[in-house]
């Protein structure tokens, strides 16, 4: 299969906004298992900003524009370079690649980008995926990390999206009350947005919402949609080798391809 495989920040930090690197590890741990199985794996991952944050104490306020451009700049070099020695261990190379919403409206940029992911996966390579925040502001700017992995899911004819949270899936109410029940499955054309928590971590830009809005339009183009809790311990193999018995929210296509 090919699958598109989106990490937020919830993930990849601990409580204390820094960079949880033994969380990372086992991300890549569990993409070189899938790629050992012969899928094809694209990662979109967030943390560049929470990374930046934590690397550069600024003596003078910003606004929010220039956090997000100063600090995703500085977060974006460590988390690549920890990316880089992780999958380097399992002898995957990896290429980066920094996008903007623009690079998604049909012509030359969309067919450039098209091919530099496809060139990379022929070769064995990994793409790793993230907006590109030091010149994507304002009304240029992705909802967030989920919105562009659906984009990348439709043009790579992807067949699987899994939206990694730090919950399981969608709940019938909040997560935390013990009469909330996990949907796990929902039907094409099945409108479950009454469920739909609007909170959202403090790292993570988009929450329930927006993978909800990601999850549906992409099932619409006919791709199985997962969305899980990324820090259960090899919750990508569980979720490819035994999705049945794995908690999550699954949004099924009429096929499976």
């Amino acid at each position: 299969m090919r699958i598109v495989i989106k990490v937020g920040s919830n993930v990849l930090t601990r409580r204390d906004g820094h960079l949880d690197t033994t969380r990372v590890s086992a991300i890549v741990d569990q993409i070189a298992w899938l790629k050992q199985q012969g899928h094809e794996v694209i990662l979109v991952s967030s943390g560049a900003v929470a990374c930046g944050r934590r690397e550069l104490t600024v003596s003078h306020d910003l606004d929010t524009v220039e956090q997000r451009q100063l600090f995703s700049a500085l977060g974006q070099v460590k988390l690549i370079g920890l990316y880089y020695d992780l999958f380097r261990e399992y002898h995957i190379n990896i290429g980066q690649i920094l996008t903007m919403k623009e690079n998604f409206e049909p012509g030359e940029q969309y067919d450039n980008q098209k091919a530099c992911m496809t060139v990379m996966i022929d070769n064995g390579v990994v793409p790793v995926v993230n907006e590109n925040d030091t010149v994507s502001v304002t009304e240029l700017m992705f909802t967030d990390n989920d919105e562009l992995s659906g984009l990348i899911a439709k043009m790579m004819n992807a067949d699987m999206l899994i939206l990694l949270s730090n919950i399981d899936g969608i709940y019938t109410g909040n997560p935390e009350s013990p009469e909330s029940e996990l949907i796990e499955r929902v039907p094409l054309g099945c409108d479950i947005s009454q469920f739909i928590q609007s909170s959202k971590s403090k790292e993570g830009r988009g929450g329930m919402t927006s993978k909800y809005a990601t999850a549906t339009n992409v099932q619409q183009a006919g791709i199985r949609v997962m969305i899980a809790n990324g820090k259960r311990n090899d919750i990508l193999i569980q979720l490819v080798s035994n999705p049945t018995e794995t908690k999550h929210t699954e949004f099924e296509v009429a096929i499976n391809r």
